[in-house]
Order: C-alpha cells, then structure tokens, then sequence
C-alpha cells in the first residue's frame, strides 16, 4: 500500500433532516468502501446548520443505523453546528477581499435555468434582511470526476452563489468547503445530485486557499419512473432486520456484482468482500439507477 492510499481521508456528511433512506445509504456505503479500499480513514459528519429543518434525534438514529451496517467510522462525528467561527472568518475573508455583496433578491428573482443574473452586484436593490453572495467570474470550472468523467461547468452561467442565507446562517457552499479542509478529507465520494455544486466549492476553495480534494459522484437512486427516491413514497427508513440483503442491494445498484451468497451473511463480511473487490469505474459515466419495485 502506497503513502498516497495512507494519506486519504473520506467523510459521509448527511443532514440530520429525516431518516436514513436507500439513496443516502448508498452515498455512505459508496465512501466508506472507497475510503476502506484505499486503506484510508472514513468520518462521519453531521450538517445540521439548518435548526429550521433538523429533527430532533435524527443524528443519533442515523449514527445508529450506520453502526448496524457495521458502516463504523474513525474518530469522533463532527457537527457543522459547532464550528461557526471558522465559517465566519472564512465570510470576512472573502469579504475583506471584495469577492462578496449582499443581496435583496427572493429565491424566484432567478434566471429561467436557476443561475443568479447579478441584480444587487452594485448593491441590494430592496431594503431588508440581505444575504450575502459570492461573486464569481465568467471562467470555466473543469475538473476530473473519478465516476462522472471530465466535467466543465461556466461560473457565469450558475451564477452568484449565496454564502449566507438573509437569516443569518453560514450556506451549504461555504460550510462544505470549510468542513472538508479542517478535516483534512483527500477524497469526496457523495450522490449525482451534488455535482452541479462542485463548481462553486472549487472556486470558493480557490479563493479561500484551501486544498481541493478528489470528487467522485455516484449515480442518484431513483424509481422506474425517475423520480428521485429521497422525494419518493419510497423514501421510507431503511431497517437493519437484514443488513446483508440490503447491502448486497446497494451494492449491486452501484455496478459492483455481488455473489448471491452474500445476502446471508453479516454486515461486515459483505462490507469487507466490497472493500477488497471495489471497481469504481463499473460505474463510469452513470447518474442515476433504478431501484426495484
């Protein structure tokens, strides 16, 4: 084993917003076997910054349900909730150098593709609560996805991004980045779903001097008629009555042809067999699969 694969670091960083359904599970199973392969470490982290949507107990019931698919990460979880001040200085740095605005505009004041037209650039246009934006320039963003392939994406065309909420709460887009260079994490391994931000976090990363880790995006769980399966009536909780039924599932929706026998046996021996037999590139190129019926 190489110092490189020593030297990675993944996370699985959910939302304590709900219970952990099929599609999340996938995303940590995905990052932990990568992480497991490479002979690196797993975290586990909690995005809790949203109060507004977190539900009371949701981390721990997580924690748990992870722990019964002997999906064990090293270290102690980390939650977003605790780390504040880092979010903050990393806004007045990026403020102190004139790459922030604050901005007036509703969530419906966007461009017909969803990007931001740069209406309060030179200042908010309404008074009120602000939030506060990023400004970008008008570059291509391209980078090397390990499953989704060569991506390129125009800053221009996605637009400002807001980094602080008019509620006052640090966004996603900061936190992520931040989150990932205190944790020192190498390798991001997460869901289809998110790759439209990634763009955003390399530029941030870029302009706060942070180091930019390896992304791979894994193909979003949705239903035959492709509707994505965390906004499905299938979204339900999964159950740990069979951890290695469920795992050989997920594992056979992520490209990696299980052997049947498999389904009976514990979490860990089926964890252990996809550690050791990982082909990421079964997966090249794929944005979405199919649960069944």
């Amino acid at each position: 084993m190489t110092a490189r694969q020593h030297a990675y670091v993944g996370r699985f960083a959910p939302s304590p917003t709900g219970s952990l359904h099929l599609g999340s599970l996938l995303a940590a199973v995905g990052s932990f076997v990568d992480a497991r392969h490479h002979g690196g470490r797993w975290l586990v982290r909690m995005e809790d910054l949203d109060t507004t949507r977190v539900v009371r107990g949701c981390a721990d019931d997580m924690l748990r349900m992870l722990e019964a698919f002997a999906l064990h990460w090293d270290g102690t979880v980390q939650y977003q909730s605790a780390r504040t001040p880092h979010y903050r200085q990393a806004l007045e740095e990026l403020t102190r150098r004139n790459l922030t605005f604050e901005c007036s505009c509703t969530r419906q004041e966007r461009l017909p593709h969803g990007g931001y037209p740069g209406t309060c650039r030179a200042g908010p246009r309404r008074s009120g609560p602000t939030a506060t934006r990023f400004r970008v320039g008008d570059e291509r963003i391209e980078f090397a996805d390990r499953i989704q392939g060569a991506c390129t994406f125009s800053l221009g065309q996605l637009g400002d991004v807001v980094v602080r909420r008019r509620d006052g709460v640090i966004a996603y887009q900061l936190a992520v980045v931040v989150d990932d260079a205190l944790q020192a994490v190498t390798h991001v391994v997460r869901g289809a779903d998110l790759l439209d931000n990634t763009p955003w976090q390399l530029a941030l990363q870029r302009a706060l001097g942070l180091p930019v880790p390896g992304y791979a995006h894994l193909p979003l769980v949705v239903e035959a008629h492709r509707g994505k399966l965390a906004k499905s009536r299938r979204a339900l909780a999964v159950q740990a009555g069979n951890p290695g039924a469920l795992l050989h599932q997920v594992l056979t929706l992520l490209g990696q042809q299980p052997p049947a026998e498999l389904k009976a046996e514990p979490a860990g021996s089926v964890l252990a067999w996809a550690a050791e037999h990982w082909r990421p590139g079964s997966m090249l190129g794929v944005r979405e699969v199919a649960a069944s019926p």
